[in-house]
């Protein structure tokens, strides 16, 4: 099997309970369809329907074109299976590949912004599938083929191409073949080879083997230095056993027989067979510098820990996303789509598989930008043999790619739109990026290259132990529950949840043998506070924030979580007693406000109610050093009802005075105000002030009071269009992360996350 977004087996494995249970909550399935036009008045309703329609079925009537115009025909792909080659299960049938054809389309949303439908077509004949699908081309503007066996596959893409006015696109083929090809680009330059006299072999026979071959020959590779190998061998000319015309097209003169033979002297192999297909044998027969391309899946053919026992000197690639270079699909056919529909494309030719190929490619040969960096833990990477291959959460994919094949199709004429302004079109394609995920999957990134243990203070609830196993399954680090040991185990097994796995402990707060240090760390803190000893023994036996902040403040623990059984303020003073603020730092509440092309930093959302200036001022400093931590560079604009002494009041004064007093302190980031909001995140009122300091619109918001920050927050969050997550806890010696009262288990592992990874910042 290719290597794939979809069938890894990776860091972020996960249970089979714990999937059943993503695709069963809420609404089954990972799809909905949302109107794009307001519903809300009969007028709304009358041209939406009758008699409204009327009129664009008229104008479509008379152009077809249009239907690009008036409907979602232009962003609208069919993902379409039959399910014969499901991921690495095999032929399941028609319906069992709904789930993941419904995964396809989320990706194609996500990364690329393109809406899709899935259709599963309940046949395995040839001339079936292809006279189904043939008569859907009005409803869509690409067709997405997905986990048909091999040689139907071919058969299919290639009579639908024939047959459809649309691009026609067999990812399972194509889209490994783009991602690996613009490695081996890479990799060459890095070794200072070249097509011509490269020599490959390629181990595996199916579609995504014979598609790489293809496609590197149509790139230039010299075909005479290819050898493709199958189950039985080299496949030469001549040979009768096992072949079709698809592996006849690519067998060369060669006295070659076995897969051993033909790696000696290899400069590049290519596994798209099985686990352990590559010996060490074979592996250290290979010429200096070899290239390695173990892209089998779930697991790869040698893995780079087997590879470095045997050579120091090898460039690798897998289809993991725990190894450098991945070779990962959802790098293309989003993006490849994304070009095509934009101008409307008729086929997805070779010349706009190749561009893809060179932007992805060139794309890894830049600095990383710090969506991408951040990541690392700022350990940007540089182009080298652990990185030949952009990583799937680069920000920068989609307005790269899709531009790249948009000018292909224009310039190889299978264009049916031409779009006058690239530059206009890069900025348009950088919109439509969602930095809701991104801006997680940074986060989670780094986590995992520096796993973390994070107590869970409420562990008795059954969402807190979920949240816990998630957190382990995604590889984040050690979740540990604190609680009861027998409540514990009572409510993991009513609920049908198994505990007893690695990176997960119990620890009971009566009976740890770890009780009387807290108790005596409290005391020398809470003595003057008017507690005595057996209040900080009672705090600590009883009280499992009290319990779990001791925990984190000794080194117990790298971090905490809590919050979903009692309201934020009594978990923060909980915390407070037992944790200070970081010397020459103020505890504030940040809350993160995500939408789709921007992303804001919101404060005090937490902890200071009326805020002095010099208090603000200390605010905006803390928020942004969070944003910097979180891999952005800030603008902050201090904020309120106010701009630039217009209208004039008490609040807004004091506001004016924290910008005074950071001009003193000559900070290193970007500051403004007042302002109101509108001028902070409205590029074009801004402009009306041409003297404000702000370089672009503000990505960090200091609130002048809590209560205006607690409402704007809220009503983002409930008026929709917006996801906020926080507040996040900033500032303390030690990290520690409150959520919501009665937050979902998926809440609660985002905050434990960012609990791990501020303890690492």
């Amino acid at each position: 099997m290719p290597a794939k977004d979809k069938a890894e087996r990776s860091i972020t494995s996960v249970t089979d309970q714990e999937a059943l249970e993503f695709h069963a909550r809420g609404r089954p399935g990972k799809l909905e369809i949302n109107p794009t036009k307001p519903m809300a008045t009969q007028r709304d309703l009358s041209l939406a329907y009758s008699p409204g329609v009327a009129v664009p079925v008229k104008a479509i009537a008379d152009d077809p074109a249009t239907a690009y115009d008036y409907t979602t025909r232009g962003n609208m792909v069919a993902v379409i299976s039959n399910g014969t080659a499901i991921l690495g299960l095999g032929n399941l049938g028609a319906l069992a590949s709904k789930p993941v054809m419904e995964g396809k389309a989320v990706l194609f949303k996500r990364f690329a912004d393109v809406d899709s439908i899935d259709l599963e077509i309940d046949t395995e004949n040839v001339d079936e599938f292809v006279n189904c699908v043939r008569y859907l081309g009005p409803s869509f503007g690409g067709i997405n083929l997905e986990d048909i066996k091999a040689p139907d596959c071919f058969i299919i893409e290639q009579r639908l191409r024939e047959l459809m006015d649309i691009p026609v696109f067999h990812d399972d083929q194509h889209g490994t073949a783009i991602i690996a090809a613009a490695g081996l680009i890479n990799a060459l330059e890095l070794t200072g080879r070249d097509f011509a006299t490269t020599k490959l072999v390629c181990n595996g026979a199916g579609a995504a083997a014979i598609a790489c071959i293809e496609l590197i020959k149509a790139m230039g590779f010299n075909p005479a230095n290819i050898t493709l190998c199958d189950t039985k061998g080299v496949i030469y000319q001549g040979r009768a056993e096992g072949m079709n015309q698809w592996k006849s097209a690519h067998a060369i003169k060669t006295d070659k027989r076995t897969l051993k033979e033909a790696m000696v002297g290899a400069d590049v192999v290519f596994g798209l067979s099985q686990k352990g297909a590559f010996t060490d044998e074979m592996v250290r027969s290979m010429a200096d510098r070899p290239i390695i391309f173990a892209m089998a899946n779930p697991d790869p053919e040698i893995t780079p820990e087997e590879v470095a026992r045997i050579r120091d000197d090898a460039i690798m690639a897998t289809g993991r996303s725990d190894y450098p270079n991945q070779v990962n699909n959802v790098l293309g056919f989003p993006y490849i789509f994304r070009g095509a529909l934009d101008v409307r494309a008729s086929t997805i030719n070779d010349e706009m598989k190749i561009a893809a190929v060179r932007a992805l490619a060139n794309l890894a040969r830049e600095d990383v930008p710090d969506d991408v960096a951040a990541a690392y833990q700022g350990n940007r990477p540089r182009f080298g043999s652990n990185y030949i291959i952009p990583v799937p959460f680069d920000p920068r994919l989609i307005s790269a790619i899709p531009l790249a094949v948009a000018e292909a199709a224009m310039e190889s004429g299978v264009a049916r739109r031409a779009i006058p302004d690239m530059g206009v079109y890069a900025h348009e394609l950088s919109a439509r990026r969602d930095p809701i995920a991104s801006t997680l999957q940074r986060l989670y990134e780094r986590v995992r290259r520096h796993p973390k243990r994070v107590v869970f203070a409420e562990a008795e609830e059954e969402h807190v132990m979920r949240a816990a196993i998630s957190y382990t399954n995604q590889q984040l680090g050690t979740a540990i529950l604190l609680g009861r040991d027998e409540q514990i185990r009572a409510t993991a097994e009513k609920a049908g949840i198994d505990l007893n796995r690695p990176g997960i402990e119990i620890v009971n707060a009566r009976i740890s043998k770890r009780v009387e240090a807290y108790t005596d760390y409290l005391y020398a803190r809470l003595q003057r506070k008017g507690y005595l000893f057996r209040d900080c023994q009672r705090l600590v036996n009883t009280d499992r924030n009290h319990f779990a902040a001791c925990m984190v403040a000794l080194g117990d623990a790298d971090a905490m979580v809590t919050g979903t059984t009692r309201n934020y303020s009594t978990a923060l003073e909980d915390v407070r007693r037992c944790i200070d603020a970081k010397p020459g730092h103020r505890v504030i509440g940040v809350s993160l406000a995500l939408n789709r092309g921007r992303t804001v930093f919101v404060a005090d959302t937490a902890v200071h109610d009326m805020p002095t200036a010099e208090e603000l001022a200390d605010i905006a400093e803390e928020a942004a050093s969070t944003a910097r931590r979180m891999g952005y560079e800030p603008r902050v604009a201090m904020l309120a009802y106010s701009t630039f002494g217009h209208p004039s009041g008490e609040r807004s004064e004091r506001v004016r005075e924290a910008v005074r007093i950071l001009d003193k302190r000559r900070v290193d980031f970007e500051y403004d105000g007042e302002m109101a909001a509108d001028v902070a995140l409205n590029g074009q009122r801004m402009e009306q002030y041409p003297f404000c300091r702000l370089s672009g619109t503000a990505n960090v918001l200091v609130m002048p009071a809590i209560h205006s920050a607690a409402i704007s927050t809220k009503m983002l969050q409930e008026l929709g269009g917006s996801t906020v997550i926080g507040p996040l806890l900033v500032g303390l010696d030690k990290s520690v992360q409150i959520t919501s009262m009665g937050a979902k288990d998926s809440d609660i592992v985002n905050m434990a996350a960012i609990a791990a990874y501020n303890a690492g910042a």
